[in-house]
């Protein structure tokens, strides 16, 4: 059965699901972040996924991709699965600028994190759900 890392659950705040993932918003405020979570159990690895599992989350994170970029307007758009902390399968959607605290370096152990207030996460949560409409659940 599938179940939330304990990490994510602490670290991220679920903004809802497309098919295959859970899609959270990391609390950290120092940049636009979204992970993406497949729901299957005991998956490290992409490659571990079925094959339309595969394809639902690309297409499920090209979805994301292209909502993050038309809201930010990042001058990059970090994607990754590093997992070294977290070994359950997730994906990082970072959006970057060149005038945010680490660029250009990545964002793993440069800077502390910020606590977003109330109110900037849930105009952030709105606005990603109102970008991704009806391909995200809630």
């Amino acid at each position: 059965m599938f179940q939330l890392h304990p990490v994510l659950q602490k670290d991220t705040v679920l903004i809802g699901e497309f098919s295959l993932s859970l899609v959270l918003i990391s609390k950290d405020a120092n940049y636009p972040w979204v992970i993406l979570v497949p729901k299957r159990s005991e998956v490290k690895e992409i490659y571990q996924l079925s094959l339309a599992d595969r394809q639902t989350l690309l297409e499920e994170s090209c979805l994301l991709a292209s909502a993050l970029v038309e809201i930010f307007k990042p001058d990059k758009l970090n994607v990754a699965t590093i997992g070294n902390m977290v070994p359950q399968l997730h994906m990082h959607h970072i959006c970057r600028f060149q005038t945010d605290l680490c660029w250009p370096k990545p964002v793993w152990g440069e800077i502390s994190p910020s606590a977003y207030a109330n109110e900037a996460l849930e105009v952030f949560k709105q606005r990603l759900q109102l970008e991704l409409g009806s391909n995200i659940f809630q």
